[in-house]
This record gives structure tokens, C-alpha cells and sequence, in this order.
């Protein structure tokens, strides 16, 4: 298993294994139970989404697609349009 994606929230990461699970890619959470202990405190570097070895060019596109539309839907937020969503149309 490799990462393909180090997640700011495990909601990120929860949307890109969703995405890459869609695309027939079997996906896993890394660190997923470790945002429990740290309660309500950001969980900078400890989520990630790993791949097996063998689909880890299959799933670099898809990363791409998925981060790029989060960074698009946070710069928004932080613009204060709520409205722009992260899934097209």
C-alpha cells in the first residue's frame, strides 16, 4: 500500500476514498481512528488515503480531481460564497 493523499480532515480523506472507491480503486483511511483522540483539535499530517501499489498511477488523477475541487470549494468559503459547493453541476 502507498498514499496518494495526506488530508487536512478526515472528511477530505473520507471524499477521496469515496472518489477512488466510484472509480473501482480500493482505498484505505490511514489514521483514521487516531482523530479520536485527539478530539476537537486539527489533525494535521496523521489522515492519509492509501492505494495498493499496483493502482497508485490509476489513482494520481483522480487525487488531482478531488484535491483541486476542495482547494477551489475552501478558497470560496473563505471568500464567503457557501453556495459554490465541491461536486459539479
Amino acid at each position: 500500500m502507498r498514499i496518494v493523499y495526506h488530508a487536512q480532515s478526515l472528511i477530505d480523506a473520507h471524499l477521496v476514498r469515496d472518489a477512488l472507491e466510484q472509480a473501482g480503486i480500493p482505498a484505505f483511511i490511514s489514521g483514521e481512528y487516531l482523530t479520536g483522540a485527539m478530539g476537537e483539535l486539527p489533525v494535521m499530517g496523521l489522515v492519509a488515503v492509501m492505494v495498493p501499489d499496483s493502482a497508485v498511477e490509476a489513482a494520481e488523477g483522480i487525487v488531482r480531481s478531488v484535491d483541486a475541487r476542495l482547494a477551489e470549494a475552501r478558497a470560496a468559503a473563505a471568500e464567503g460564497d457557501f453556495d459554490a459547493g465541491i461536486l459539479p453541476a
